[in-house]
């Protein structure tokens, strides 16, 4: 390795300061957000017909996962535009997307299902863009004792987005009578623009995160970069080396290629169950309560709001504080193998998914997503960003996102119409899955667990003299 390089990136590798917090705060924002969009839809869809809305069943499968899949959109795009770009020129831009569809989908959708479809698109590509380029940003700023921690972090801020969503949706459904469910729809899709707001400008005045600078031969930049944002001071000669790694080493080389069917693979799988199971809660819960209409959404809901603050939300902070001792790979082993047996013992005994057997359902199910989030939830966000090289990283980690998406965007769809025939389908389904992701974990993915970056994507094999 170049020793302007290795300088910049040893510099990184062992620094502490407020930086890494105020880097987590800017990106970590996005992620409360972009978890408060996504799931706040699925109250929304409830909520529409009561209001005069004409919705099929596909259109509630559409407006409810088309925000997914232009996350996949999003997500390749900016992966790209990343590596391509830089990160500077691109990173802030993904909300600005997001704070328009969110506010369009609140004003602007006309009881249209078709328009309220076009603006949850436009929501989903910011959305897709978050997940490409904040993990990256975090990961080049991190050092490598608590790297697992911080990028880990972003994503458990989708924890609070969750619980959020399903307190103040419970919030208004409570008190449809001093706000009427026709206003009350509108002002869910529209506090979900609020947050972007306030951390735009603070994305747009990052500077190019060093390792990136110094990858692509300008080392006197990417030290004062690190001067001005860290503190941090080093010394380069402009020794004229850069990492010539191109898009395509991704899939050349046979090892990344492993690797990203490895993070792709896992998280395509993990997000079916994730996100088909939290949007579609409703239709899920039908099957343990009595009540219908509005007190069947209240009932629904309150339940949702349960499982996210008791078992989800200590799952992702025990994960993301836990990955630089435990591991990144073990974590995410562990939790398919725990998602198997609770799945599969939903499956098997389909007497759980009844009224009488409710409180059952209810711990089961909570512990599934207590693992789902202490597992592959996490994992599959941390893994991306450590295991390519820094010229590809936002490829790789916006292809391993639009595997994810795709996977949610088809149990969102899907999962509508699998319910109709059953729960118990569903769970074998999701059981089965979750072996299969295991088997892709243990057989393609490194342990980046105390290891540099370069280390680990093997960066120092792509260093050449720059012409």
């Amino acid at each position: 390795m170049g020793n302007d390089i290795k300088n910049i990136n040893e510099a990184l590798d062992n620094a502490t300061g407020k930086f890494h917090l105020k880097t987590f705060l800017t990106a970590g924002m996005g992620f409360f957000t972009d978890a408060y969009d996504l799931f706040i839809i699925g109250t929304v869809i409830a909520i529409l017909p009561m209001v005069g809305w004409s919705l099929t069943t596909t259109d509630k499968a559409l407006i409810g996962s088309t925000s997914l899949i232009a996350a996949v959109v999003g997500a390749l795009t900016f992966g790209r535009l990343l590596d391509y770009l830089g990160r500077k020129a691109v990173y802030g831009l993904e909300l600005v997307l997001l704070v328009i569809g969110a506010i369009g989908s609140a004003l602007l959708s006309f009881k249209n299902p078709a328009v309220l479809i076009g603006w949850r698109f436009l929501l989903g590509v910011g959305i897709g863009g978050d997940y490409a380029t904040s993990s990256v940003i975090m990961a080049e700023y991190s050092n490598i004792k608590t790297r697992g921690k911080y990028v880990g972090s972003i994503l458990s801020m989708q924890s609070i987005g969750l619980v959020v969503s399903s307190l103040i949706a419970l919030a208004f459904l409570l008190n449809a009578t001093v706000i009427p469910l026709a206003y009350a729809w509108k002002i869910l899709l529209i506090v979900g623009a609020v947050p972007p707001m306030f951390v735009i400008y603070y994305r747009r005045k990052m500077p190019e995160p060093p390792r990136y600078t110094v990858a692509r031969g300008d080392a006197k930049k990417a030290a004062e970069n690190l001067k001005n944002y860290t503190g941090l001071d080093v010394n380069v000669s402009g020794d004229h080396e850069k990492v010539n790694a191109p898009w395509y080493t991704l899939f050349k080389d046979r090892k990344f290629l492993i690797t990203l069917i490895g993070t792709a693979g896992a998280w395509f799988l993990m997000d079916w169950a994730f996100y088909g199971n939290s949007i579609m809660s409703n239709d899920i819960f039908k099957f343990v309560i009595t009540q219908t209409g509005l007190a069947g959404l209240i009932r629904s809901t309150e339940y949702s709001a349960l499982i996210f603050t008791v078992a989800a939300l200590p799952g992702y902070w025990l994960a993301t504080f836990t990955l630089d001792k435990i591991g990144r790979k073990p974590i995410q082993v562990i939790g398919f193998v725990m998602l198997a047996v609770t799945y599969g013992i939903l499956a098997l005994f389909p007497v759980l998914d009844t009224v009488s057997h409710v409180d059952e359902f209810l711990v089961i199910y909570g512990i599934s997503y207590f693992f789902m989030m202490f597992g592959p939830n996490v994992t599959t966000f941390v893994y991306p960003p450590e295991v390519f090289p820094v010229t590809t990283r936002g490829l790789g980690s916006g292809i391993s996102a639009a595997g994810g998406k795709t996977g949610a965007f088809i149990g969102t769809f899907v999962d509508v119409f699998i319910i109709a025939s059953g729960l118990s389908l569903l769970m074998t389904i999701l059981a089965i899955f979750a072996i299969a992701a295991t088997i892709i974990t243990v057989l393609c993915l490194p342990e980046p667990k105390g290891r540099a970056i370069e280390e680990v994507s093997r960066e120092s094999q792509y260093i050449t003299t720059k012409q």
